[in-house]
């Protein structure tokens, strides 16, 4: 099992947050399980190409898989570090654990359909693909797109990354919430702290990109699919921001 492999490696590990979760639960084993699956369900093609034609469409759609499976590698590494500082498994996160997989499992149709579409799209505006090819996929852009409704669409998609970053940032809470119990230190309150806040940014970002599309109709979808660019900016400005105060943190505890 990997989450072993990496646990016994003490991979990932940080100097400044002590790991109180040592061994792979039962619960983080399903977890496991139902991201592998979430994967299967990425995957650009089941078969080997039997044609040139069909190796260039299957290497075509890779593109959008690897966008989809860096989403999804985040995701897992983010339950893989939640489960590995605080080592908590009890009722409360064994249900918001649950409503999590849920949510990825849900989050992976609209988002693989979503990055698919756009790379199509790309492939077709810059003319980057020409012949029987571009026919195939003039065809299947068409079919995608048919009677398609993109404020709909971002409105599902952000649904699916609100509702993520909402749950692990309760989950984080309650980490937070048993502090003492787990005898959480400044430092480690602090990085708690960040995460919970960072998770916030992440639903805020996901609620505008809402909103915009809601106010601002179809013509505005993509204008809420860009909005997602915002995450770099606002993650690398809230680092900077709580990173400068941790050693006052520090200083005052």
């Amino acid at each position: 099992m990997i989450r072993e492999s990496l646990v016994a490696n003490a991979f990932g590990g940080d100097t400044d947050f002590r790991w109180r979760g040592h061994e792979v639960s039962r619960l983080e084993g399903f977890s496991d399980a139902v991201f592998a699956f979430a994967l299967t369900l990425l995957v650009v093609a089941l078969e080997v190409p039997r044609t040139y034609a069909e190796l260039i469409d299957t290497m075509r759609g890779f593109l959008a898989f690897g966008v989809c499976f860096t989403v999804l590698y985040k995701l897992w590494w983010s339950h893989y570090t939640f489960f590995r500082r605080y080592g908590l498994s009890d009722g409360f996160v064994m249900i918001w654990n649950a409503v999590l997989l849920f949510l990825v499992l849900f989050f992976i149709y609209p988002m693989k359909f979503l990055f698919t579409s756009l790379f199509d799209l790309l492939f077709l505006k810059f003319g980057l693909v020409s012949g029987a090819t571009r026919e195939r996929l003039e065809a299947s852009c068409r079919l995608a797109f048919e009677n398609v409704d993109g404020r709909m669409l971002m409105v599902i998609y952000g649904a699916g990354f609100l509702s993520v970053s909402v749950v692990f940032a309760v989950l984080y809470r309650h980490a937070l919430a048993r502090a003492d119990e787990l005898e959480l230190d400044a430092v480690e309150r602090h990085l708690t702290v960040d995460e919970i806040q960072a998770h916030w940014i992440d639903a805020g970002v996901a609620a505008s990109s809402i909103a915009i599309v809601s106010i601002g109709g179809q013509d505005w979808a993509g204008v809420a699919g860009w909005w997602y660019a915002m995450l770099g900016p606002l993650r690398g400005w809230h680092g900077t921001v709580r990173s400068k105060r941790l050693p006052k943190r520090v200083a005052a505890a």
